[in-house]
């Protein structure tokens, strides 16, 4: 339920009731004194101080309000952003050693992103924290600040990234029992929800609740979302977020993520985020459309003067075709990431780019210049959205620098061609390891650390015996 205010203490003047701005402010105070006034104004009780680790999930504590305002020092374990989607640790190699002191990071909250926790019946808010060494340099292997290392590359040459995300998620029955096959759920209806509802306005009104919670939820922490429809899949939803800063959009997405699980609970349903969770419907994208602007003039380095296409323009697609592939596992991160990726379906399997092309993997809209944009439509929602930005954006900041030419736009599906991506978690691994220039984009601890991970998944994947298997394997061979 919202979060009820607690009575105010505002300043008087003339008579009259005169109430902080800072206050009544949704989502984010400038420092600590407001934040304390924020928390007061609203009967804030506790704190969650939170921050993604390499899968996106919340990782952090909870603390009362008091104590955070009180000069505390928060910190967390440097195991919690080394370990797989599992719980397990990866092993040493290729760059990647396990600290053997598991020595403590520091939570460092970004108070601009202060807001309620709208789904708690308590009142409570939450923070999003940036991870720092005990001697206050930045962790470069956590991805919030690998993003923000990326943002700092651009901007040491004068120039500022602009992205906005698009994130495809199912609603699914609950399915306690893992084994088990997911399937749609049943809407206002009653009736089981079927596929083909692309764009249905009565297909998303058969979650009219539901997305009621998200909206009211969402505006509760002063999220906003530009559109929300219903796509191809039986249940599956998009939310398209408006334009901005990577690190404000990633963690918009973090947050999203969270609030559309949260909603989808509250009417005894799933919000899942996985990249192919239903076997012969569509996978879930999280597409980005991103731009570069002049940091001095604020006009786009994607148009010239008299509105044409320039050389920075076409080095950043080449930038992007020559580097995603290689930086696909960021983009891709786990085994089912890959079943999404097939010949002849609504995932981009190309490293080619066109206007306003579906089939291509980098589609540049239809637009007025100074809002020329590059969408990346490879990436799938479930990918940690800090890392899918910063993989993305350096790709393409790699072509501007290195002037990497574009090849020729096409205006034909080209999604029924050969692979040009790797086809597996392993095989992206090892090109992500190979790839010197994102490596020094990206940062040695930070690559080292999540190829670690990626390989450790795949070996606990491995593990497991496929119904596949028992169906064609057992009685046959």
């Amino acid at each position: 339920m919202p979060v009820q205010k607690k009575e105010a203490r505002p300043a008087s003047r003339n008579g009259r009731t005169r109430i902080p701005a800072f206050v009544q402010s949704q989502r984010g105070v400038k420092n600590w004194k407001e934040a304390s006034g924020w928390l007061d104004w609203r009967g804030i009780e506790d704190i969650e101080c939170i921050t993604p680790d390499q899968a996106g999930v919340a990782r952090g504590k909870m603390m009362p309000s008091k104590k955070f305002t009180s000069n505390t020092s928060l910190a967390l374990p440097s195991a919690v952003f080394m370990t797989t989607i599992s719980g397990d640790y990866p092993e040493d190699g290729n760059g990647f050693t396990y600290p053997e002191d598991d020595g403590d990071l520091k939570l460092l909250p970004d108070l601009s992103t202060l807001s309620v926790v709208p789904w708690e019946s308590d009142p409570t808010a939450q923070v999003i924290c940036d991870l720092v060494h005990q001697d206050g340099r930045s962790v470069e292997f956590t991805p919030r600040n690998v993003l923000k290392r990326v943002v700092a590359a651009y901007a040491d040459r004068g120039l500022r990234p602009v992205v906005a995300p698009e994130i495809e998620f199912y609603l699914v029955r609950k399915n306690p029992d893992p084994d088990y096959p997911l399937e749609p759920p049943v809407g206002r209806s009653g009736r089981a929800i079927g596929g083909g509802q692309g764009y249905s306005i009565a297909g998303v009104n058969e979650f009219d609740e539901l997305i009621d919670d998200i909206y009211h939820f969402s505006e509760g922490q002063g999220l906003e979302i530009d559109t929300l429809i219903h796509e191809e899949g039986a249940g599956q939803l998009e939310i398209n977020l408006r334009h901005g800063d990577p690190v404000e959009l990633a963690d918009q997405v973090f947050m999203f993520k969270r609030t559309i699980r949260e909603a989808a609970l509250k009417h005894e349903t799933y919000a899942t985020f996985m990249a192919k969770p239903i076997q012969r419907q569509p996978g879930s994208a999280m597409h980005i459309h991103q731009s570069i602007v002049d940091r001095k003039t604020g006009k786009s380095v994607f148009a010239a003067d008299d509105g044409s296409e320039t050389e920075a323009f076409g080095h950043f697609i080449g930038g992007m075709q020559r580097h995603i592939p290689n930086a696909l596992v960021m983009l891709a991160p786990y085994v089912n990431s890959y079943r999404r990726l097939t010949q002849a379906a609504s995932a981009p399997v190309n490293t080619k780019w066109g206007y306003d092309n579906r089939t291509t993997a980098f589609r540049v809209p239809r637009s007025d210049p100074q809002a020329r944009r590059v969408e990346n439509r490879i990436p799938s929602s479930d990918a940690n959205p800090y890392l899918a930005l910063a993989a993305s954006l350096a790709c393409g900041l790699i072509g501007m620098i290195n002037k990497v030419p574009c090849d020729a736009p096409v205006g034909t599906s080209v999604n029924e061609d050969e692979i040009e991506l790797p086809r597996g978690l392993l095989e992206a691994v090892d090109l992500f390891e190979s790839d010197d220039a994102l490596r020094d984009m990206l940062g040695e601890p930070f690559v080292s650390t999540y190829a670690a991970i990626k390989k450790a998944e795949f070996e606990t994947f491995m593990e497991v015996i496929s119904p596949w298997e028992r169906e064609y394997l057992l009685l046959n061979v």
